[in-house]
Order: C-alpha cells, then structure tokens, then sequence
C-alpha cells in the first residue's frame, strides 16, 4: 500500500483507492484497442465522445484509443437498423477487446457483445 492510501485510509477519507479514481487523480490514461469482429455496423462511445463513424464491417483495420477520463466504453449491443440496445463497459488499460456475435442469447440472433481478446 501506498503512503497515500495509508494516510487517506487513517483519516477515514476513503477504504480504497481503486485504478479509475487513482487516474483522474495522477492524470493518467488507458490505451486499449477495439475490434469489429461481427457482421455489423457498431456505434459505441468512449468517454461519452462518439466514435468517427463505427466499428465498420466487415472488419476493416483496429481501432487503437487513448482514453483520458476512464476508458469507458457504451455501444449499441442490437445489429439491427431501428433499436438500439446499450451496454456499458470499462475497459482496462493494454486490453484487446472484440465486438462479437452473443450467441449464448437464445431467441436473439443479432445481439452483440464486447469480449477481451488480449
């Protein structure tokens, strides 16, 4: 343990500092990389900013992100044109992540989900 969380856990402050929060204080990053591994069109957010476009397809090249404000990642998880289904997500920093076909949703076949890959 830090001599920080050591004097912020003796005062009371906080119980634990956790790698979101120990960022935005030291002013870092992530780095991770998104891949479009599904038969559609996926429009996501990072930060709250939108994406240039989608993570087209078929798969055309990775998307490599500098995130400052916590990786956070928000995509429509429904392939179809007309409804939208969001999920969020926080990525880890160096992670490799996949947009891929959730087969394990039985009566949905244009449900899609985010995986690590890496």
């Amino acid at each position: 343990m830090s001599n920080n969380q050591d004097i912020f856990q003796g005062l009371g402050l906080v119980e634990e500092l956790d790698e979101q929060a120990g960022e935005t204080i030291t002013g870092g990053y992530e780095v991770f990389e998104v891949k479009n591994q599904t038969k559609y069109n996926v429009s996501y957010y990072l930060d709250g900013t939108k994406s240039p476009g989608y993570a087209s397809k078929p798969y055309s090249g990775d998307a490599i992100w500098t995130a400052y404000s916590g990786g956070i990642i928000k995509f429509d998880a429904d392939g179809r044109n007309g409804y939208t289904q969001y999920k969020t997500y926080n990525l880890a920093n160096g992670g490799v992540y996949a947009f891929r076909d959730n087969n394990s949703t039985k009566g949905n076949p244009y449900d899609i989900e985010l995986y690590k890959v890496g």
